[in-house]
């Protein structure tokens, strides 16, 4: 069918130069040494979490600033799933649902749940679009497991990994309409992990044949879909035990060709999760981490944290942005002209 909106951001204009990294910011407007920092290794896009979110006029300030300073339309990301995961909150943002709301919903009623989630993904992305932010870290494609840890919870769909599949396509094909690009997470699945990993390293010990037909699933499907080469993925900081017990996700670079890639078939744009997690302490300093990502594959690195000084040490050691990951933007933004 048609899209009335054609999905309008080409991030990889003027991108060439651009650091191969996600930074932060501290507070609510940038600090003189973040400008100069900023300017100087020219980071690919930048990401907003509560501290920097005080009311609509300053968000709107926030971004225009940073997009100002890097020079052009960059990307600026935000967590704004809906339920437990909101940066943007009352009362100057509306209350959204968690994304399990409308799993059930539909389990109920299909018409009726994918209608309501319609809705709800366009107030979201409304609220995005007026300050400027252009990239959600959202949907979670994780699907829920009994005896899990609940860091995941109701922030996913459902328990069954066609529910989860339907549901993230509807998501994203309609923050795409909207002008939003979704960040599906965390590929290929932290939903039966038991631990969570940002105080320490999850490892999950299902087999493959098992992975392959539930928590990859979502993401294989998604891959597939007609939103399948613009949408962008994170990577979750575990390890699995069947498939490659050394690394977590994120830094193993057989685990991001042989799966994330070859298996579930992602093309789009792959970032890491933020590099100071704890489940990544022990593989090395915030700058190895860094370097260690993009070695394994992510096409960026994502650091959360907002402190200057590590975003500095960290732009000393790392590179632009590849020529595959160029190509991945601009046959992404080349597919977001066509019918979704």
């Amino acid at each position: 069918m048609s899209a009335e909106y054609i999905y309008a951001h080409n991030f990889a204009k003027g991108a060439e130069g651009a650091l191969a990294a996600i930074f932060s910011v501290s507070g609510l407007s940038l600090t003189d040494n973040e400008r100069a920092l900023f300017k100087e290794c020219d980071p690919f896009g930048v990401i907003l979490f509560k501290r920097n979110c005080d009311t609509p006029e300053q968000v709107s300030s926030l971004v225009k600033d940073i997009k100002e300073t890097l020079g052009r339309d960059c990307p600026v990301l935000i967590d704004q799933e809906g339920g437990r995961v909101q940066r943007l909150k009352p009362p100057h943002w509306r209350e959204h649902k968690p994304m399990q709301y409308f799993g059930n919903l539909y389990t109920e009623n299909a018409e009726k749940g994918l209608e309501a989630l319609r809705f709800e993904t366009f107030r979201l992305a409304e609220e995005l679009v007026e300050l400027g932010v252009n990239v959600n870290c959202a949907p979670v494609l994780d699907i829920i497991i009994e005896g899990a840890h609940d860091i995941i919870g109701d922030r996913s769909f459902s328990s069954d990994p066609e529910i989860v599949t339907r549901l993230g396509i509807s998501v994203c094909r309609h923050f795409l309409k909207s002008g939003v690009l979704p960040i599906i997470k965390h590929i290929p699945g932290h939903g039966r992990a038991k631990a969570d990993s940002h105080l320490e390293l999850p490892h999950v010990d299902a087999p493959y044949d098992e992975l392959s037909r539930t928590d990859f699933k979502p993401f294989k499907g998604l891959a597939v879909s007609d939103v399948g080469q613009t949408i962008w993925g994170m990577t979750a900081h575990i390890v699995y035990d069947d498939l490659n017990k050394d690394l977590p996700v994120s830094i193993s670079e057989e685990f991001i060709q042989k799966y994330i890639r070859d298996d579930i078939g992602f093309e789009g744009v792959l970032l890491c999760d933020d590099l100071e997690m704890k489940a990544l302490d022990k593989f090395g300093t915030l700058p190895e981490l860094a370097v260690k990502t993009l070695d394994a594959g992510c096409d960026l690195t994502l650091y959360c944290g907002g402190e200057y000084e590590k975003m500095a040490k960290i732009a000393e050691k790392i590179g632009k942005i590849s020529q595959k990951t160029l190509k991945r933007l601009h046959d992404g933004a080349e597919y977001g002209t066509l019918a979704v």
